[in-house]
């Protein structure tokens, strides 16, 4: 009999009620064996998630004012789902070390990582499962840095001693015992390295959505939704914003060929999604798999007289955004001209500098900043079987009067990516939406 691995959000954990779903849900399956919780999420519009407080002591702390008011909120909220459990867990307990510890100046991703840590002993108690702390399996090198290999071994060695587990999401440790985060969303992550380490059949991420969607629901209404995606597609759309998975849990599990089902907590009958590493092909198939897209890009557009037989210009002007710490989205390019996409974040406070940069480097004849772009990255397997796929996209575009400032397509063939301004960014993703799948 395989073993499935759980993991389940901030939304399904978010009160008594809901974690008692995830107990329905676990109770009737006993192949899921190991579950991996997030901290408790919003339950309402305007609620606080957890961790969102926990950064907030923390930022309080390292003020010298005193955390009480927000903690409050914390320890609220933690003993109100522990009573309504029925938990034998001494939570009061738990909730003084936490407040010491923060308010003494533990780090930030102490902090932040309480919400996981103090979530899963309350689900384990619940259970009646084993708890196992994070910060004994999961390692990152001194200098924060994920160690794969050896957390794998620590897991498997550790889980191999537990028929049934709980095991905290987003964080690990650093050799010298010190917490080290992944980035917000990182429960993902865990779910999918606690799935390798147990070489388990199936890695099942429970959310508040029913799989995975083919644009973001809160720019078309009701989409639909993707029954199957490979790993590459998945990569691709939550790089350019897609979010029901972090972009980075599908390479533990990837290598070892484990499929990831995004499910629904609160419609736990429904398929959801199936994540997995190939697929066979349909005609029925649809050209696209999936939208997806991010605002605020800048072009740094350089032009210059024989720049193809410049050896090293390209090398110079991306040493330039090296050594500004500045990492770039895309790079097109003709023979007289060079563009580089870069985030708006990545070069705030920066854009000075860095075009003095360029120019003392490769003298080029023009140099310029074009703000306000949009990316859209239109993603699917099948693209590369069919033709006419970039001139749907472009003729719908253009039927609908925006104009695209950027085209790039990969070797690969698996996306397209369109550059157009940030105020038709919403217009242009239902406009491609409705030409292949209305």
């Amino acid at each position: 009999m395989g073993i499935k691995v759980t993991k389940f959000g901030g939304s399904s954990l978010a009160d008594a009620n809901q974690i008692r779903k995830v107990q329905n849900i676990l109770a009737s399956d006993p192949t899921r064996r190991y579950m991996v919780p997030s901290a408790p999420g919003k339950r309402f519009k305007d609620d606080d998630k957890i961790t969102d407080l926990l950064y907030k002591c923390h930022d309080i702390a390292t003020t010298g004012k005193k955390i009480d008011s927000v903690f409050e909120q914390i320890r609220t909220r933690y003993l109100q789902i522990a009573e309504q459990l029925g938990v034998t867990l001494d939570v009061s307990a738990e909730l003084d070390t936490i407040y010491e510890r923060i308010s003494a100046g533990e780090k930030k991703d102490y902090a932040a990582s309480r919400g996981e840590y103090l979530n899963g002993k309350i689900i384990a108690s619940a259970l009646g499962w084993d708890f196992v702390d994070a910060a004994e399996v999961i390692r990152f090198n001194q200098k924060g840095i994920f160690d794969a290999e050896l957390t794998n071994q620590l897991m498997a060695d550790e889980l191999a001693k537990h028929e049934y587990a709980i095991i905290p999401g987003f964080y690990g440790s650093r050799p010298d015992g010190t917490i080290k985060t992944f980035s917000r969303g990182g429960s993902d992550i865990t779910g999918s390295i606690v799935a390798r380490a147990v070489g388990a059949e199936l890695y099942e991420n429970w959310t508040d959505v029913s799989g995975f969607m083919v644009v973001d629901p809160r720019i078309v209404d009701d989409p639909k939704t993707i029954h199957t995606i490979t790993y590459r597609e998945l990569r691709e759309l939550s790089y350019m914003g897609a979010t029901v998975l972090h972009e980075d849990a599908i390479f533990p599990v990837s290598s070892c060929g484990i499929p990831i089902n995004i499910r629904n907590t609160n419609i736990p009958e429904a398929e959801g999604t199936m994540i997995v590493s190939k697929v066979k092909e349909s005609r029925n198939l649809s050209n696209v798999t999936g939208i997806a897209g991010k605002k605020n890009f800048t072009v740094i557009h350089l032009e210059k007289d024989m720049m193809n037989v410049e050896r090293g210009f390209g090398r110079k002007v991306l040493t330039v955004l090296e050594e500004n710490n500045i990492s770039f989205e895309h790079l097109p390019t003709g023979i007289d001209n060079m563009s580089l996409v870069v985030s708006d974040k990545e070069l705030d406070g920066k854009a000075d500098k860095v075009i003095a940069d360029i120019k003392a480097r490769v003298t080029p004849d023009i140099v310029e900043l074009q703000t306000g772009m949009a990316l859209i990255a239109v993603v699917g397997r099948a693209m590369v079987h069919s033709f006419g796929t970039a001139g749907k996209v472009f003729s719908a575009l253009g039927d609908a009067g925006i104009n695209v400032r950027m085209i790039d397509q990969g070797s690969s063939e698996l996306n397209i990516i369109v550059g157009v301004d940030n105020d038709c960014f919403e217009k242009a993703i239902n406009v491609i939406y409705n030409a292949f799948f209305n």
